[in-house]
């Protein structure tokens, strides 16, 4: 049993997977969204679900800090939905306050060059996601 993370954003898309275990998550891809063309996205993410064997999605629900949900909050519930209605996979939202900005942090303190952090930002996001969401749900026994 896979889980799957998503970062989702207006340019991209980090996208994280579990092990089966559902104790680790890992990067495997940041999706470029192509301008009004939602449908090459989906069938981007619907080819990753079915190579890794996924049976459940995450995707990161990004709130103001007093926990309102914003414009941005309200892409990704929309985004889920329709998720959730084509692939028919249960879907849960998870708060991802802070974690681009944790992401970053790690970055930076990793030495990683401005040019390649933007390159696996969102990736790095989607595991931050999906592992606080695995380590909420006690996947993590050691």
């Amino acid at each position: 049993m896979k889980t799957m993370g998503l970062d989702v954003g207006t340019k991209t898309i980090g996208v994280a997977v579990s092990d089966a275990f559902g104790w680790t998550a890992q990067g495997i891809e940041t999706i470029r969204r192509k301008p009004h063309n939602e449908e090459a996205d989906f069938q981007r993410l619907e080819t990753l679900i079915n190579e890794n064997e996924v049976t459940q999605l995450v995707v990161g629900l990004p709130k103001n800090m007093d926990g309102t949900i914003g414009g941005s909050g309200e892409m990704c519930e929309l985004f889920a939905e329709k998720l959730r209605e084509r692939t028919k996979l249960p879907v849960e939202m998870w708060d991802e306050r802070l974690t681009t900005v944790a992401a970053e942090r790690m970055l930076v303190d990793a030495d990683v060059s401005r040019q390649k952090r933007k390159k696996v930002i969102d990736k790095m996001a989607a595991v931050m996601i999906l592992q606080g969401y695995l380590d909420n749900k006690g996947g993590n026994h050691l």
